[in-house]
């Protein structure tokens, strides 16, 4: 099997950190969030993946090359950002044959997925939300789906497609998105993956569905910050720094060096941050940035940015300086 791992997206609602570094490098939860993805799939048994990619993607292939050398990787360019299906479309030419999972490089899962790659048909992840209209969503007879359609305007389903699609027949996938591109048939001005796999069931597919509970989207500030909190509330370890207050739970990088602060709870700092006469909790410290008599909460500060100041809360980009008086 082949993940296939959509990670083109410009990242809008996330700059001004995505001006210098894909959406999918941001640290969450002490590693990047295509780390959680790929340690995932890796403990799946997937050993070989398709990223496509766009913007800035020559940083992760450079990140996937260094820390999973052992995952055999394929990197193609989506030099039109026209949709999840045209993505799709573009990693597939090389790979119908085989059976595909495609997870979106935005979300963190936690999910047994034994049980879904045993089974007989294609599958989707769905899991209940109150607000169906900014999702694809499932109508379904049983866990048989009877119809996709991509974020309805009437509410028609309440079970959300969160990103994680198996699909056994993967030629017959790709002969629905060319149908789709061919006859410029879109969604939104975008070529949709759910209308490919509604034209799946229309031709006889059968496509089931599967629960999934853990699901955290990272594509937001404040879904960054809350994917953080769950994933720093599962670390275990707590370490003991002299001078330093760590309040768990708190990621620390080894290199971080730490002084005269109160960290956490819900703190990460990444490798070779330092800290300084600060008080730092439920933020995200990204590598290299430098924090001094700083009081913050609720922020995401960017790779080797610097900040000495006063209190606040703060989002801003990498290398970027401010000073608070």
């Amino acid at each position: 099997m082949r993940a296939i791992i959509p990670v083109a997206g410009i990242g809008k609602r996330l700059k001004p950190h995505t001006y210098s570094l894909p959406k999918v490098l941001l640290n969450v939860g002490g590693k990047p969030v295509l780390g959680h993805i790929l340690d995932k799939l890796l403990d799946e048994n997937i050993l070989k993946a398709t990223f496509v990619t766009g913007h800035l993607g020559e940083k992760i292939r450079e990140y996937v090359l260094l820390k999973y050398p052992k995952l055999e990787a394929l990197f193609v360019e989506q030099k039109e950002l026209l949709g999840l299906g045209h993505a799709v479309y573009t990693a597939l030419s090389n790979n119908e044959d085989e059976e595909i999972f495609i997870v979106l490089g935005d979300t963190i899962f936690d999910v047994n997925l034994k049980n879904v790659f045993d089974g007989h048909f294609s599958a989707l992840g769905v899991k209940l939300v109150e607000d169906p209209s900014r999702f694809g969503v499932a109508v379904c007879d049983k866990d048989k789906i009877t119809k996709l359609i991509e974020k309805p305007r009437t509410p028609i389903s309440k079970l959300a497609l969160v990103g994680l699609y198996y699909i056994k027949n993967a030629k017959l996938l790709s002969e629905c998105l060319n149908e789709l591109i061919n006859n410029d048939i879109n969604g939104k001005g975008e070529i949709q993956l759910t209308d490919a796999m509604q034209l799946m069931i229309e031709r006889g597919e059968i496509i089931k569905t599967f629960p999934v509970e853990g699901w955290y989207d990272c594509g937001k500030p404040e879904t960054l910050l809350s994917t953080n909190q769950v994933l720093l509330s599962r670390i275990k370890a707590e370490r003991k720094i002299d001078g330093t207050i760590i309040i768990p739970p708190v990621f620390l990088a080894e290199d971080a060096k730490l002084m005269n602060s109160i960290l956490g709870p819900y703190a990460t700092i990444a490798e070779g941050c330092e800290i300084t006469d600060s008080m730092i909790r439920n933020s995200i410290i990204n590598t290299g940035a430098l924090v001094e008599r700083t009081m913050l909460e609720n922020s995401i500060i960017g790779s080797n940015a610097v900040i000495r100041g006063n209190f606040g809360q703060l989002n801003i980009g990498d290398s970027s300086e401010i000073e608070i008086y």
